[in-house]
């Protein structure tokens, strides 16, 4: 594993400090799990904003849908031949 030496503000450093007796594992871990969490957290948001746009695009659906999709693709002859 790498060093990496990083300046901080002194409420963080007591924040960390904190957390690290609080929970009895060293400073580095928990910075190392703050800036794991981070990471994910980025990559979440990208994939959500991804599809925002798309979020209530579609109107008027049942709201029990997932429950009961054959039914209503059934209803509304979703995927049936129809006349020319």
């Amino acid at each position: 594993m790498k060093t990496l030496t990083v300046r901080l503000p002194e409420p963080l450093v007591a924040d960390i400090e904190a957390e690290s007796r609080g929970r009895k594992i060293s400073k580095s871990d928990v910075v190392r799990e703050r800036l794991q969490n981070a990471r994910h957290e980025r990559r979440r948001t990208k994939s959500l904003a991804g599809i925002a746009d798309l979020v209530g695009a579609v109107d008027d659906l049942p709201t029990d849908l997932s429950a009961r999709r054959k039914k209503y693709l059934h209803a509304t002859r979703y995927g049936q031949k129809r006349p020319r």
